[in-house]
C-alpha cells in the first residue's frame, strides 16, 4: 500500500468517526433560556435539534416535524436493488424527545418573522427567538412538463425516501427481461449529485442477476457529473453494455413526460422504457418560501459564517434547502451544519463570539455488493459561500477491488456513525 493511499484512508476514518466535524470555540452556558424552533427533522434538523440540548441544557428546543418515521435516503438506493431492506432506513424521534428536546408531530404551515412565530397545521402557533429551517428539498414539478405528483404514481422519482422508493423497487421486479428502466436525471444543484449514478449501478447488478437482457438508460441534463470516471469505469468493469448513458450535448435532457404510456421525451427524441424513473429538478422546501426565506433559485441563500438567513432576521438555514457553494447537498453535510449551527446559535444567546466554521464530510457511493468508492471533503466561509479548502479528495481511478471492498465496507460503518449521531 502506497503512503498517499494510507494518508488518504486514515483521514476517512477520521471524518467518519468525527461525523459533522466543527472548529469553534467553547460555547459557555446561556445565562437565560431561549426559545429555539427547528423546523425539519432530517439529518440537519434532528442533528441541529440534539446538538442545541447537548450545548446548553437550559434552552427550550422544539422539533417541529410532521412524520414519526424518518426514512434515510443515503443507502435506499440498496432498497431498490433488493440488498436491503426499508426497515433499516426507518429512525424515529423517541430519544431525541427523551433528551429533552419538545418533538411536535406536525408539519409547519406558516412563518410570520416579524411575529417571530410558526403556525402549525392545526392552527396553533410556536413563538421563536431563534428558527433554524431544515426543510430539505421538494420537487419541482412545473419544470419538466406532464410531470406532476400524479405522474410520480406511475413514473416515481423515489428521491424521497419511503413509498416512493418501493414503488420503484416493485415496478423493476415485474418487469419483462429485456426492457428498458430509464433514469432522468436533472441538471445541478440537487440532492446528492452523485446518487442516480450509484441508482443506475446497483439496478444494473439485480437485473445483470435477475433480468440480464433489461438495459438501463441514463438521461442526463448535464454533460458532467461527480465522480464521473470512477463510476464508467466500474460500469465497464461490471456491468458490460448494460448501463448506457446519454448526456446533455447528445439529447440527454428530458423536457417532457406522458405517464400513461411512459413516454419520455428528448431534445433528441422520444423513448418508452418499460419503467421510468423521472427524477425533476429541485429546490428549498416549500416552508422556506413561506419564510420569505428564498431567492429567484429556489434556494436560502446564507451567510456561511453563521448559517444566518440573508433575507430574513433571527432564521438559520441548514442542509439540502440553503445555497452552500462548494459543499454539497448531501445527508453528512447536513449533519455537519447542524451540529456547527447549533453551537454557534447557543454561543450567540449566551453572547459569546464564534470563530469561522471549517465543515468535514465524506460520502459513499455503492456499485454492487463489496463494491464501493468515496469522496470526502473539507469546508470553509469563502465570501458568501463555502469553498472546499485542500484536504479532502476522491478514491484514487486505480485502486484494487481488494480497496473498493474495503471501502464498501467502511460505508456500512458511515452509515450507522451517521444515523446514530442524528437520531440516537
Amino acid at each position: 500500500m502506497s503512503q498517499q493511499v494510507l494518508t488518504r484512508r486514515q483521514m476517512v476514518a477520521a471524518m467518519t468517526a468525527t461525523m459533522g466535524g466543527l472548529v469553534l470555540p467553547h460555547v459557555a452556558r446561556a445565562q437565560a433560556s431561549a426559545r429555539v424552533v427547528v423546523v425539519g427533522g432530517g439529518f440537519g434538523g434532528a442533528s441541529c435539534a440534539r446538538s442545541l440540548r447537548k450545548a446548553d441544557p437550559k434552552l427550550d428546543v422544539t422539533l417541529v416535524e410532521p412524520n414519526a418515521t424518518f426514512t434515510s435516503c443515503p443507502l435506499s438506493n440498496e432498497v431498490i436493488a433488493g440488498m436491503r431492506d426499508i426497515a433499516a432506513q426507518q429512525f424515529t424521534y423517541q430519544k431525541i424527545a427523551a433528551e429533552g428536546v419538545r418533538v411536535i408531530a406536525q408539519a409547519a404551515s406558516a412563518i410570520d418573522p416579524r411575529t417571530k412565530k410558526v403556525t402549525l397545521a392545526d392552527g396553533t402557533t410556536l413563538a421563536y427567538d431563534r428558527l433554524v429551517l431544515s426543510p430539505g428539498i421538494d420537487l419541482d414539478f412545473k419544470a419538466v412538463q406532464g410531470y406532476d405528483e400524479a405522474a410520480s404514481e406511475q413514473m416515481p422519482h423515489a428521491y424521497k425516501a419511503g413509498a416512493q422508493t418501493l414503488l420503484l423497487k416493485r415496478q423493476i421486479e415485474s418487469m419483462d427481461d429485456g426492457g428498458v428502466v430509464a433514469i432522468a436525471v436533472p441538471a445541478n444543484p440537487m440532492r446528492c449529485p452523485p446518487a442516480p449514478y450509484e441508482r443506475a449501478s446497483l439496478i444494473a447488478h439485480y437485473l445483470k442477476a435477475n433480468k440480464p437482457r433489461t438495459k438501463v438508460l441514463v438521461l442526463d441534463a448535464k454533460d458532467e457529473f461527480s465522480q464521473q470516471r470512477l463510476f464508467e469505469r466500474a460500469w465497464s468493469e461490471l456491468y458490460g453494455g448494460l448501463v448506457e448513458r446519454i448526456p446533455l450535448s447528445q439529447g440527454g435532457r428530458v423536457t417532457e413526460v406522458n405517464s400513461a404510456d411512459r413516454t419520455i421525451v428528448t431534445e433528441f427524441g422520444n423513448y418508452n422504457p418499460q419503467v421510468a424513473n423521472i427524477i425533476p429538478p429541485q429546490k428549498a422546501g416549500r416552508i422556506a418560501a413561506a419564510a420569505g426565506a428564498t431567492d429567484h433559485t429556489g434556494w436560502c441563500p446564507i451567510d456561511p459564517t453563521t448559517f444566518a438567513s440573508k433575507l430574513v432576521p433571527d432564521i438559520h438555514v441548514i442542509g439540502d434547502a440553503c445555497l452552500g457553494g462548494g459543499i454539497p447537498k448531501s445527508a453528512a453535510a447536513a449533519q455537519a451544519q447542524g451540529k456547527t449551527c447549533a453551537a454557534i446559535i447557543a454561543a450567540q444567546l449566551a453572547g459569546k463570539t464564534t470563530a469561522s466554521p471549517t465543515l468535514t464530510g465524506i460520502c459513499y457511493n455503492t456499485v454492487a455488493p463489496g463494491y464501493a468508492f468515496s469522496l470526502a471533503g473539507v469546508y470553509q466561509p469563502k465570501g458568501d459561500i463555502f469553498g472546499e479548502v485542500e484536504g479532502g479528495g476522491t478514491s484514487p481511478l486505480d485502486a484494487p477491488r481488494e480497496s473498493r471492498a474495503k471501502e464498501a465496507e467502511a460505508a456500512s460503518i458511515w452509515y450507522k456513525t451517521l444515523t446514530v449521531d442524528a437520531f440516537g
